[in-house]
């Protein structure tokens, strides 16, 4: 009995030491967006700055989008609409109707459809949603993601453009809210 309420005051100690130190840090922002680049923009870089290893990076792509296109994880549009696996794929595959002119004469425009696939190459950024809290005493800080989305570098008659492609709130709280 007596080791029982030693092991309790012990519990309690600690949840209450644990609560105290949780209760310094201050809300800096409930929702703030970045994106991060995966792969480095540039070669001369140290291999770490903007970078994950392959190995690593092919990993966290493909965790999402397997995730997204089987319905493992929910995905969003980016109006916070559900979004279905089937819509998910569709996003992966982008269709482009292009208006070009013939070289030859008599120079006639016609009409082209391209079809763009977006393949896990192609994904070089992710996109975070976070709720950042500090603590003012020694500018510790928590970060706590509340919603990922992967990121397209989409190149479109030689312009290139970075498509977000959905969004995936892993915190169940978060996307509950989204469209009260």
């Amino acid at each position: 009995m007596k080791n029982s309420v030693v092991v309790f005051i012990t519990l309690f100690l600690l949840l209450a030491i644990t609560s105290c130190q949780d209760g310094k840090k201050e809300v800096i922002t409930e929702k703030i967006q970045y994106d991060v680049n995966i792969k480095s923009p540039d070669p001369d870089y140290d291999w770490w700055i903007q970078n994950l290893p392959g190995p690593a990076r092919e990993k966290l792509v493909e965790t999402i989008l397997k995730g997204a296109t089987s319905g493992k994880f929910q995905a969003y549009d980016y109006y916070n609409n559900p979004i279905s696996p089937a819509d998910v794929s569709s996003i992966l595959s982008d269709t482009t109707v292009v208006r070009l002119t013939q070289v030859e004469p008599p120079y006639e425009s016609y009409d082209s459809v391209i079809i763009y696939n977006i393949v896990p190459e192609d994904i070089l950024r992710v996109r975070f949603l976070e709720e950042w809290k500090m603590n003012p005493e020694d500018l510790s800080f928590e970060k706590k993601i509340v919603g990922i989305a992967p990121v397209a570098r989409r190149v479109v008659l030689n312009m290139e453009r970075w498509q977000p492609l959905f969004w995936i709130y892993p915190d169940k709280e978060f996307a509950e809210q989204l469209n009260k």
